[in-house]
């Protein structure tokens, strides 16, 4: 876990039970948010549905969130059944907390984990108008081409080290603790 540079929100990652924060802050973006974040137009139903499966499709998903809501959100989602070679990458950002340095922390935070799971080739796809995405991509020294109206971006992780491994496991044990409080506050309230 750790403090944004705006001193606003944390980067955490979410756990399953907590797929109904992810559900709604990709609610809560507006309609070009949602077609730059699934390549077109999703409804509310569409949303319902896929934030439920977040850990049937094997995504670990990182988040910003600010006073309990999340923000922004970065997905590594394994290609197969299981941690292979190769895992894909995608964001979200809301639109207020775009430009400040969220989604690049983000991927950041993707790409450790990605490297911790020894994946060779992280993959994010993106519309060619999608300017932000690419800039994003870049600083994380991804290849970038050019198909179909579409941008592909590849990065190659680093090998893991004791250092990479031990932070990501020392912010999801804060993490975790952070969310298993949390859950225990609104089911106090809730009684």
């Amino acid at each position: 876990m750790s403090e944004h540079k705006s001193g606003k929100g944390i980067i955490r990652r979410l756990w399953p039970m907590e797929a109904n924060k992810f559900r709604d802050h990709l609610l809560r973006l507006d309609k070009e948010c949602r077609r730059m974040r699934f390549a077109h137009s999703v409804s509310d139903a569409f949303i319902e549905d896929y934030a439920s499966r977040m850990s049937e499709y094997g995504s670990l998903v990182y988040a910003y969130i600010v006073d309990g809501e999340v923000r922004g959100a970065a997905e590594l989602r394994r290609l197969g059944d299981a941690w292979g070679e190769e895992a894909e990458a995608a964001f979200s950002v809301e639109k207020a907390y775009q430009d400040h340095g969220v989604g690049s922390d983000l991927m950041g935070r993707v790409v450790r984990a990605a490297r911790n799971r020894r994946i060779r080739r992280l993959y994010m796809s993106c519309l060619a108008e999608n300017a932000k995405m690419q800039v994003i991509a870049k600083k994380h020294e991804a290849v970038l081409r050019f198909e179909y109206g579409e941008v592909i971006g590849e990065i190659l992780p680093q090998h893991p080290d004791y250092f990479s491994m031990a932070a990501e496991a020392a912010e999801d044990r804060v993490g975790f603790m952070i969310a298993v409080l949390d859950l225990q506050s609104r089911l106090m309230r809730a009684a």
